[in-house]
């Protein structure tokens, strides 16, 4: 039972380091993009603005179901 406890615990530890891991490298992605990001018309903003707040809260809502 505690060996079959311990893997669990390790894949999850695995797969919370993948997260993290995927976190940074989004942080990262969009600090890059912030300068091309500034150079688009009100319409490309517009677009761009409601599709990552689509993600953004199904993101949210996610982390929030697993850190519950």
């Amino acid at each position: 039972m505690k060996k079959s406890r311990n893997i669990r615990e390790s894949e999850v530890e695995k797969h919370v380091s993948a997260v993290t891991q995927q976190m940074k490298q989004l942080h990262s992605d969009l600090f890059d993009l912030q300068p091309i990001l500034e150079k688009l018309d009100d319409q490309q903003k517009e677009k761009l603005t409601n599709n990552l707040s689509l993600l953004r809260t199904a993101l949210m809502n996610s982390l929030l179901n697993v850190t519950s």
